[in-house]
């Protein structure tokens, strides 16, 4: 018997993906008496006359019966006597395309069905990128609906000859064409005779007999160390799944990043040590002296495993707020997590001609390459290399729901060019000579909202007491340091980036940096806090919207209502307030020397 084949079903929406699924378990016997029961009785009450509806074997939520879609990834393990297999149902609805994008990474094999009365259409061709880019190699496109086309072997051709074009230089090793029925069960278990000029054959025993090879086993070993044990003082053990090749006793290992090397004395698969393990299995492996390893680290015998903190990748965007360039994310890769910057975006894919085209936002399911610079450095490879190591997926900091996911193409070459260079004079020494804690007081809120003026009252109180600082207002910095940026979202994510950064060598020379901001979005906001580090402090000026409308002391309201300022704050952009600020003050509530005594109250306990 050949190994288990893991392969997905995709394509558009009612190209029949459920029903060929359905078709091929109920032609081959491989469901038990009470399904096919079942199937019988759901089907009287089915879309098709009392007719089987073999689609009812995957979709199994209510709200894909009444709608007659796929909406979530439906998983089957099936075995014939030539092979075992897991099959995802994938959705086909440009709404649920992550849902299909999860069921492509973990497929070996992708069944792409295409409608044969309407052809090669986008969502097909969509379907197509994405499992490239989750690295299938392996393709079946299946011409569904063939009965509706009298079995038309002209189209059929066309078809075939319209996704081969398509496909070009998508690097597969395989692509099988198949002409299906999948209600009346043409090329689905056995050759139809209304297609007697198909010289190949059908879809179930053309994935009996397909060889797709998985040579993690060959490749040099690879292990992201998921979780360090230490059941008592005696014992360290490092634990995961190797991902590719197989480690032994006695062998030399490299942990990265730190590049600390140490042999192995011992493995454990469970509770039972054996002297060997190779890719696919969790072990808990014991070297023979202390190295620096933690979660998200990798043990690995090879030596072009690289590590860096700028990378560029090939991504599916997943959200549904669009992606600018200098949005802040997590980036998982492998075990390890870090906060990371989409630092610009080169371009997107064209779904229909494979071109790159020019973009500054990305919207959802559009492909795209884009650089991301990382918080530190991760270890990584290439997908090509190792889909462990070269896969990433990006999260939202906000909602943690998953924006994007996609490969890593290579490291940028300034990530190792660009080294940091350690001075003498340290931020310590600096402060130590001013006599105070370094900060930066991040002033958020509407404008209007009186954070400039409060800012500059507290500035003032803070000199006169002998301390050093600098104000960074909003307006001011438009003048020179950000000058050339603009107030559409990304202008402003680049905006609150750069302050950020200047803020935080204010804070190394020793300063306490007072900045004041709109700075509306709370991922920008994150963001500028993991830059700045443990010196951030964040004061939400909350005065309400119709308290700063009525002050309204540039006239910028007016004119935003007018619709003569786009992309306005409170008005035709949105504010995010801050959920958990270091200091929140209402200035419609206090006299200014009010609010200030306060503010500047609060910010003692962070400078003492």
């Amino acid at each position: 018997m050949k190994g288990l084949l893991k392969f997905i079903t995709c394509g558009s929406v009612d190209d029949g993906k459920s029903t060929l699924i359905g078709h091929m378990l109920y032609d081959a016997k491989l469901l038990f008496a009470d399904q096919e029961k079942a199937l019988e009785l759901d089907s009287k009450v089915g879309s098709r006359g009392g007719e089987i509806d073999y689609s009812l074997l995957l979709d199994g939520l209510m709200a894909e019966r009444e709608q007659g879609i796929t909406i979530d990834v439906a998983y089957r393990y099936f075995t014939t006597d030539n092979r075992s297999f897991i099959v995802a149902d994938t959705p086909g609805h440009e709404e649920y395309t992550r849902n299909m994008a999860v069921g492509a990474s973990f497929a070996d094999l992708a069944v792409i069905l295409v409608d044969a009365t309407k052809g090669v259409i986008s969502q097909t061709k969509r379907h197509a990128r994405i499992c490239a880019l989750m690295g299938i190699k392996h393709i079946v496109l299946a011409v569904n609906k063939m009965d509706l086309v009298g079995y038309d072997q002209k189209r059929f051709e066309e078809i075939k000859h319209d996704f081969q074009q398509m496909t070009y230089g998508f690097n597969l090793e395989s692509i099988q064409v198949i002409p299906v029925s999948a209600t009346e069960g043409d090329n689905i278990t056995k050759k139809s005779d209304h297609t007697l000029w198909y010289d190949g054959k059908a879809l179930l025993p053309y994935l009996e007999d397909i060889e797709v090879i998985d040579d993690a086993a060959q490749q040099e070993f690879v292990m992201p160390v998921q979780r360090v044990s230490r059941p008592n003082h005696t014992f360290r053990g490092f634990q995961g799944q190797i991902e590719a090749g197989k480690i032994k006793e006695g062998d030399e290992i490299i942990s990265l990043p730190s590049q600390e090397r140490a042999k192995v004395k011992s493995i454990l698969v469970t509770d039972y040590e054996v002297s060997e393990a190779g890719a696919g299995q969790p072990v808990t492996v014991q070297l023979d002296r202390e190295v620096d390893v933690s979660r998200g680290c990798v043990l690995t015998t090879s030596e072009n495993v690289q590590v860096t903190d700028m990378f560029s990748a090939s991504i599916l965007w997943m959200d549904d707020a669009e992606l600018v360039e200098g949005r802040n994310y997590l980036v998982k890769v492998g075990t390890k997590m870090l906060p990371g910057t989409v630092m610009s975006i080169k371009h997107k894919i064209d779904i229909n001609t494979g071109k790159e085209v020019l973009a500054d936002k990305i919207f959802k399911n559009e492909l795209v390459e884009c650089d991301i610079s990382l918080s530190e450095n991760m270890v990584f490879d290439t997908f090509e290399n190792n889909e462990a190591l070269g896969g990433l997926i990006l999260i939202d900091r906000v909602t943690n729901m998953t924006s994007a996911c996609g490969v890593i193409e290579h490291a940028l070459r300034r990530s190792t060019n660009v080294v940091w260079q350690e001075t003498d004079i340290s931020r310590e020494v600096r402060a130590q000579q001013k006599g105070q804690k370094p900060l930066t007081l991040w002033f958020t809120g509407l404008s209007g909202s009186g954070k400039s003026t409060l800012a500059n009252e507290v500035e003032k109180r803070l000199v006169a007491t002998g301390h050093h600082t600098m104000l960074l207002d909003g307006d001011n910095v438009r003048h020179g340091l950000n000058k050339n940026l603009g107030f559409k979202e990304q202008d402003r994510v680049e905006n609150i980036r750069r302050i950020a950064e200047v803020g935080k060598l204010m804070n190394d020379a020793g300063l306490v940096a007072i900045t004041s901001f709109i700075s509306p979005y709370e991922s920008d906001r994150q963001n500028a806090r993991e830059i700045i580090g443990d010196s951030y402090v964040e004061i939400f000026v909350s005065t309400p919207l119709e308290v700063c409308e009525q002050r309204d002391v540039k006239g910028l309201y007016k004119k935003a209502r007018l619709g003569e300022i786009p992309n306005f704050t409170g008005i035709s952009s949105p504010y995010e307030q801050p959920e958990n600020p270091e200091i929140e003050i209402d200035t419609s509530e206090y006299s200014l020397e009010e609010a200030t005594d306060y503010v500047v109250k609060e910010i003692m306990k962070f400078l003492d």
